[in-house]
C-alpha cells in the first residue's frame, strides 16, 4: 500500500511543485500548465481533484455545456471524470492505495491536465465564461 512518505517521493519524482497544506493533503502545480491540483492520500484511496472553472448560475446554464462534458468524459478523458461540486466545475480521478505505483498515479495526474489544458477554452466558450486559464490559475 502507498503511504503518504510514498506519495510525497512519487511528486518529488515528477518534479512538481508541491507543498503540503494538510497532513496527506498536498496541492500540486500541474508542470506544464501551472494549474493546480489537490493530492489527498485518503485511507484507501488516493483523490487527485482539479477546478476547472466557477460554473454559470443554474439559470445561465446552456445545455450545450453539460452535453459537452457528458461526451468528454465519453470519448476524451483518459482518467477521472469531469463534474460539478459546490458551484465549479472539477476534473477529478479516484485512485486505490493498495495498487497504486508511480506510472500509474503519474499518466492519472498528467491525463486530468493535458484535459483541463485541452478542453478549457471550448468549455469557457459554452459556459459564456471568462477568457481561458484565468479562474483555475488566479484560485487554487
Amino acid at each position: 500500500m502507498v503511504t503518504r512518505e510514498d506519495l510525497e517521493s512519487y511528486l518529488l519524482r515528477m518534479d512538481l511543485e508541491h507543498e503540503e497544506v494538510d497532513p496527506g493533503m498536498f496541492l500540486v502545480r500541474g508542470k506544464n500548465s501551472g494549474l493546480p491540483m489537490v493530492v489527498h492520500h485518503a485511507e484507501a484511496l488516493l483523490l487527485i481533484r482539479m477546478k476547472v472553472m466557477d460554473m454559470p448560475a443554474p439559470e445561465d446554464a446552456k445545455p450545450e455545456l453539460y452535453r459537452t462534458l457528458l461526451e468528454l468524459n465519453a470519448s476524451d478523458v483518459v482518467h477521472g471524470a469531469y463534474g460539478i461540486e459546490e458551484g465549479e466545475l472539477i476534473i477529478s480521478d479516484t485512485l486505490e492505495l493498495q495498487t497504486l505505483d508511480f506510472h500509474e498515479m503519474r499518466a492519472s495526474m498528467e491525463s486530468m491536465e493535458l484535459a483541463a489544458m485541452s478542453h478549457m477554452e471550448k468549455i469557457r466558450a459554452l459556459a459564456g465564461g471568462a477568457p481561458a486559464g484565468s479562474v483555475a490559475k488566479a484560485e487554487g
